[in-house]
């Protein structure tokens, strides 16, 4: 029986397309009231993993539930769940309002939630317009609007980005962060690391198919130590006074260098005291892209016969219908 509370719960979950592990041993908990981005590159198993939540894939092994139940046992599953994967699909000829009507009636919701959903996507003043005519934004948007149709608790939403001008990813953020903070559970994974930074409280990274990292990104970015990087006219010099006072310090690629475990004002304290003169100094921001592709290292290296590992990934998940 559903226990109503809204939670995503995934227990040890696998999927093998044949000789492929496309995801291995997954365990998370998505909770009411915040937003959990399912992060990772292109082909690290998030579609697959969407689709064994919703029923829509097999799992090897594992469980996943939502309220407590796999999504088949969900007796009305329109209003708990409300879903977008990245393949949609919509009749060319018809309306956004029909096209939402149509589902309104599969559903038996009234014909008004149309209108309403409508609304709330900002597509209003498109009700009336063949969806064949609409962009890939707009079709984001109507496809997000059938997910709501059903007043539904919880929010899956695969890469829902995707197509939206910055206007449109902006107005995402702000309605995934009101939705949630109505006391409703989101799921969204996306590669756009940079605007799920500002949309995201809980991140679930993953990368091959392996959980790399599950917690807050406030918790994720402590765990990287920020740096000064300098560009000095004597960096010798430079870098025997700051070892001298007992901090880290590394060549760049780029000829300069990198300092941990101190600030700008410190590392020009004794650059002046060393007498060295800096061109350049600048304090590294750490980003949810930078420790991304840190905890994701790997993710495309080559197999031992020569092949990209990625395109093996990528192969069995287009079989299965999904495409991540």
């Amino acid at each position: 029986m559903q226990d109503g509370s809204g939670r995503i719960t995934v227990q040890d979950l696998s999927k093998n397309f044949g000789p492929v592990h496309a995801v291995q041993n997954l365990g998370f908990t998505v909770h009411p009231g915040s937003v959990t981005g399912f992060l990772g590159p292109n082909g690290a198993g998030k579609t697959t993993t969407l689709r064994m939540i919703l029923g829509l894939v097999t799992p090897s092994s594992g469980t996943a539930a939502i309220n407590g139940v796999p999504f088949g046992q969900l007796p009305n599953p329109a209003s708990v769940v409300g879903a977008v994967l990245e393949a949609q699909s919509f009749h060319p000829s018809r309306t956004a309002r029909n096209h939402l009507r149509c589902y309104a009636t599969a559903m038996g919701v009234p014909d008004e939630q149309a209108d309403r959903v409508l609304d709330l996507v900002g597509l209003t003043s498109a009700a009336d317009r063949k969806a064949g005519t609409f962009s890939l934004g707009m079709h984001q948007r109507l496809a997000l609007a059938t997910a709501l149709l059903g007043d539904p608790q919880v929010l899956v939403l695969d890469e829902p980005a995707n197509g939206l001008d910055p206007e449109g990813i902006a107005w995402l953020r702000n309605f995934l962060r009101t939705f949630a903070a109505s006391g409703r559970t989101v799921l969204v994974s996306s590669h756009l690391l940079r605007e799920m930074e500002h949309t995201v409280d809980q991140a679930v990274i993953i990368s091959r198919g392996e959980c790399v990292y599950n917690g807050h990104l406030d918790d994720l970015r402590a765990q990287q130590r920020s740096r000064v990087l300098v560009q000095a006219a004597d960096p010798s010099a430079l870098v025997t006074k700051l070892q001298g006072a007992g901090l880290q310090v590394e060549h760049l690629a780029d000829g300069r260098l990198g300092i941990t475990g101190s600030d700008s004002r410190t590392v020009a304290d004794l650059a002046l005291e060393a007498g060295v003169a800096l061109y350049e100094m600048q304090d590294e921001k750490v980003d949810l892209e930078q420790l991304f592709f840190q905890l994701t290292n790997g993710q495309y290296a080559s197999r031992p016969d020569g092949g990209p590992q990625e395109t093996a990934v990528r192969g069995a998940e287009t079989g299965s219908g999904g495409n991540d």
